[in-house]
């Protein structure tokens, strides 16, 4: 019973590519992430019935598809769509956003990760290697300055990626999350990002080292956090204390809580502080530019 309604808040969250599309424009064929092969040795996608029925061909093969901003401000934003880690709600939370970001002169770039089956590195390996391509095009594309934003399990990875980034290349220089798991331990976190994630029974140091509130330090980028208060699928708890540590390690960040509006709304606009949202989005980017 627990698993039909783990799957059910995943399905409630999820927009595939079969349903209506939004207006959006593909400026470049996607960027194979690692064109000489997945770098993990064991790494095995063993995709479930629903995620064979549910994922497009491809969700197997990371890529990046970047919608270059006209005029650029100098500004990328890394996109990680949610879905649980089980697929990728890579339209709603994902390419209908690319219009308003590029309209403010915001590269945007969306990522197709890989789902982990259990092989809990193997997002954060394509977040990375997401920040190394786009720093390597930065000068072509006019950027300075790269964030990484995420929804939902998405969130979870933006938030990995800022907490345990290997090096300078691949560090955002700040993060955006909506409604993110941030979280592993069982008592807050969303389950089925948890076991998709980390598997059924993991050590307690691997949940440890996942729930990114704990890997907060004062070298963390910048953070705002958008989120309802009445969110039934992931605990309002995770940006909570995420805030807090952020806070206590001295490192700016920002939180906003709609009184409604639940879960998984990303770009769309039944959410009906949608106007609220991007207006603060906005006004919190200005401080990126030039930079």
């Amino acid at each position: 019973m627990k698993k039909i309604f783990s799957l059910i808040a995943v399905m409630m969250f999820v927009t595939t590519s079969a349903m209506a599309q939004f207006p959006f424009q593909q400026q470049n064929k996607p960027i194979t992430l690692w064109p000489d092969g997945n770098p993990e040795k064991d790494y095995v996608a063993r995709p479930s019935e629903f995620q064979k029925r549910m994922l497009p061909e491809g969700y197997m093969t990371p890529k990046l598809e970047v919608y270059k901003a006209q005029k650029p401000n100098g500004i990328c934003i890394l996109e990680c769509p949610g879905g649980g880690y089980t697929m990728l709600s890579d339209t709603h939370e994902g390419r209908q956003m690319s219009d308003w970001f590029n309209s403010l002169g915001i590269t945007y770039c969306v990522l197709e990760y890989r789902m982990p089956f259990g092989f809990s590195q193997v997002p954060l390996n394509d977040a990375e290697q997401a920040m190394r391509i786009i720093r390597q095009h930065a000068e072509e594309w006019g950027i300075k300055t790269i964030g990484v934003m995420g929804c939902s399990a998405g969130g979870h990875l933006a938030s990995t990626l800022a907490t345990h980034y290997s090096s300078a290349e691949t560090r955002p220089d700040f993060q955006i999350l909506m409604y993110p798991v941030i979280t592993m331990d069982k008592s807050f976190t969303h389950m089925g990002s948890f076991e998709n994630l980390l598997g059924t029974n993991p050590s307690q140091e691997l949940i440890d080292k996942f729930s990114n509130e704990k890997q907060v330090n004062a070298k963390t980028p910048p953070a705002l956090l958008i989120l309802s208060a009445d969110d039934p699928t992931v605990n309002p708890k995770n940006s909570i204390e995420y805030y807090y540590a952020l806070r206590n390690a001295g490192v700016s960040a920002s939180m906003h809580i709609y009184p409604e509006g639940g879960h998984g709304y990303g770009g769309g606009d039944r959410f009906t502080y949608k106007r609220q949202w991007t207006a603060e989005v906005e006004k919190w980017l200005m401080q990126f530019m030039g930079k």
